[in-house]
């Protein structure tokens, strides 16, 4: 939860103060709360600080951003401000997250508050950098407190037996449900094994899943459950009576949904950013391959010239995601195209809305995505993209209590699907990034949670590469499907795909000496067989004794073919006993006879 400089963000939400909890929180870490700008608590703060202060174990079940990570790291830091001092590589502290970005950002936020503790040394461990330096870092300095992602704390406590856990104090596990969902339980439970069963224990999470439960069950100490959810208004359009609901979203945040055919859908994206130039959003896309193939054609719409787009995804190297992430932070207006590696924790000042290109796969994630932005109390929008054939699934968000208000298509939206196939057309980069992004949201679609409203044997094909701008469908299984229809793509007359040259001049070099390599292949393989006897009966020599079993073997299979395709003539009048005979040699059998 990164600090934003407001003195009081979240006023509005509670009128406790971080100096009137109880316990009392000690004068440095006020004077920090107060230095990063907060005074107020919210209510997750308010109800979690003190039980963490007085040695209770936690779960926590709180909307996405509600300032769940200050509701650990102040408590945490109390906690170690009352222990013995330790010595260097005695850890008392642990903080466990499922991605890089978010265990980055915890690490950023805690180190104010670590800077009041005279002896306590941190130390931020996630994959993307090599193991060994983490390692060698820390033989040198010696950390106590160590926050990271579970595979590479998994994979240093393993190697190290440096390491005293003996005096350990805390441990925190950041949206919890995310990290059993990446298939980490393995890796916690061997983590949690080497730890005394005498500390305290955070489990913070915005949904809680019976895996969670399980989770609480292992990690947990008669826990207690704090459970802070927002109050909406909603309209019971039967009687216009408005019903007060609770909400797994805050109360400050409107969810939309946009509902359109496929091959409209990239044009009203493109409106929607061109008329809200000035505003800071976060699109969510279904696929690594569907964030590569938008930010490569969306810079290049007229509409959003001079418009800043970055892209994150988990397939990016590690230092391309922290500098995309660091650059979109950093702006006040711009847009960030990710995939769910950017639904969960991330805390990005400023975002004023988030558009769901896809749906999530896991209904689960819906929550976390648009919790990226109505943080803190402020204002926020979030719109989610749905086909007709997908309405349901606005009943469905509404019983999971995440209601939806109807957004109108535009009227006005102009077509860019002659834009983005010109683009295609220009560069071959742009039309393989497009078939490959196409192809990969159908396959992520036909593994969707919630298979009974989105049937991927439902999707109109046609429409959908038609969105996508494509020149032409793939010839993939799923698009050769009988039931899928075809109707609505306009072929690109008169256009031979092998003439679309790469714009990169190296990689068109390298195209074509690939294409002349593989006809010189052809031509070769074309070229007749020579038959002379002469090199048969030399190549004939040099065979071992298993190859000419072999040989003699493919022989005797192929005369046993001919042999019963001669048969069958036989008996089907084609052919007469001498006849037969006389093709398969056997007269002198018959004549013998």
């Amino acid at each position: 939860m990164a600090p934003t400089g407001d003195s009081n963000p979240n006023r509005a939400l509670t009128s406790t103060r971080f100096s009137d909890l109880k316990p009392p929180l000690s004068e440095p870490v006020l004077e920090a709360l107060a230095t990063s700008g907060f005074e107020f608590c919210t209510p997750v703060q308010a109800a979690t600080i003190p039980l963490l202060c007085s040695y209770k174990d936690v779960a926590v079940d709180a909307a996405t951003g509600s300032g769940k990570t200050l509701a650990f790291i102040v408590p945490l830091v109390e906690i170690l401000r009352r222990s013995p001092s330790p010595k260097p590589q005695q850890v008392v502290g642990l903080i466990i997250s499922p991605i890089r970005e978010l265990s980055s950002q915890i690490y950023k936020v805690a180190l104010p508050f670590i800077a009041t503790l005279p002896n306590i040394k941190p130390i931020l461990l996630v994959g993307g950098v090599d193991v060994k330096s983490d390692m060698k870092k820390i033989e040198e300095e010696g950390p106590n407190l160590l926050i990271g992602t579970p595979g590479r704390l998994f994979d240093i406590m393993d190697r190290m037996d440096v390491l005293d856990f003996r005096n350990f104090e805390i441990l925190i596990l950041d949206e919890a449900d995310r990290l059993l969902d990446m298939g980490f339980q393995k890796q916690l439970n061997s983590i949690i094994s080497r730890l005394p069963k005498l500390r305290r224990t955070g489990l913070f999470s915005a949904t809680q899943t019976e895996a969670v439960e399980e989770l609480s069950k292992a990690g947990l100490r008669n826990p207690v459950r704090v459970e802070v959810r927002a109050e909406v208004k909603t309209l019971d359009k039967s009687n216009s009576s408005q019903q007060l609901l609770t909400s797994k979203t805050p109360s400050s945040l409107q969810i939309e949904y946009l509902e359109c055919e496929a091959d409209k859908k990239s044009s009203q994206l493109v409106d929607i950013l061109a008329k809200n130039k000035s505003k800071k959003f976060i699109i969510y896309f279904m696929t690594c391959a569907s964030v590569d193939y938008w930010g490569v054609v969306l810079p290049q719409i007229p509409a959003l010239k001079n418009i800043s787009i970055f892209s994150l995804h988990g397939k990016m190297k590690q230092t391309a995601r922290e500098k995309a992430l660091a650059s979109f932070t950093s702006l006040s207006s711009g847009i960030l195209l990710c995939t769910d590696v950017g639904a969960r924790g991330l805390d990005i000042p400023g975002v004023d809305c988030v558009l769901q290109y896809d749906p999530p796969q896991d209904p689960n994630v819906f929550v976390h995505r648009v919790g990226r932005t109505a943080r803190m109390g402020r204002q926020g929008s979030a719109i989610v993209f749905l086909l007709p054939k997908e309405e349901a699934y606005v009943e469905f968000l509404r019983l999971r209590r995440i209601p939806l208000e109807e957004k109108k298509c535009s009227d006005d939206a102009p077509d860019i699907i002659p834009q983005i196939r010109s683009a295609a057309k220009k560069d071959r980069d742009v039309m393989e990034k497009g078939l490959r992004a196409f192809v990969s949201f159908i396959r992520a679609y036909k593994e969707h949670h919630c298979s009974y409203i989105f049937r991927w044997k439902e999707l109109e094909i046609g429409k959908l590469g038609m969105g996508y701008g494509l020149l032409q469908l793939p010839a993939v299984p799923e698009v050769k499907h009988h039931s899928l229809s075809t109707e609505g793509f306009l072929p690109v007359e008169d256009l031979n795909l092998e003439e679309i040259k790469y714009k990169d001049k190296s990689r068109e070099k390298q195209r074509r000496k690939n294409l002349q390599a593989k006809k010189e292949l052809e031509e070769k393989q074309q070229k007749p067989k020579a038959t002379s006897k002469a090199p048969a009966a030399t190549v004939l020599k040099k065979k071992t004794a298993k190859q000419r079993r072999a040989a003699q073997s493919v022989e005797d299979d192929d005369e046993m073919a001919r042999e019963y395709r001669l048969l069958k003539k036989l008996k089907k009048g084609a052919i007469n006993e001498s006849e037969f005979a006389k093709l398969t040699g056997t007269e002198d059998l018959l004549t013998d006879g």
